[in-house]
């Protein structure tokens, strides 16, 4: 896959009239990354590289915390924009030392300009916020970790 730059352009004028906040490309050694997000690095295009005598080991580091046998996650149902708050004035749905019961609102995820309410599945005490409010996630990105 490959675009031109008129097809890059296009996109960074689609992404900024849309509610998403990244937009990520990759295929084989082509990666795009759009974001309206202030703390990101700047889009970065990869041209393919020339022919390379040997191989190239890419490192990749995950920070994601790791959970121990006491906890369990709530997860992300599906891909688009977490909103950790049910309107912008009001508080978090859920912080650090909360209770949750098993089947309580925790998170509201846009999709397509539909809102679906994240329900726990789990009940306990939220341990960490694994995300940040108006972040774009992924289907089965984690957003809290409970101790149960």
């Amino acid at each position: 896959m490959s675009f031109d730059l008129e097809q890059i352009r296009q996109l960074m004028t689609e992404l900024e009239n849309s509610s998403l906040r990244e937009l990520h490309v990759k295929d084989g050694e082509f990666d795009l990354l759009l974001s309206k997000n202030e703390n990101t690095a700047p889009a970065v295009i990869a041209a393919p590289a020339q022919a390379a005598s040997a191989p190239v080991a890419e490192a990749v580091v995950d920070n994601t915390p790791v959970a121990d046998a006491n906890t369990k996650e709530i997860v992300a149902p599906l891909v688009g924009t977490v909103y950790l708050q049910p309107k912008p004035e009001s508080p978090m749905f859920k912080s650090v030392g909360d209770q949750v019961k098993i089947g309580e609102t925790v998170a509201i995820i846009e999709a397509m300009k539909l809102m679906t309410e994240i329900k726990s599945d789990v009940a306990g005490t939220i341990v960490e916020v694994l995300v940040e409010n108006e972040q774009v996630v992924d289907y089965d990105k984690p957003l809290y970790r409970v101790s149960v």
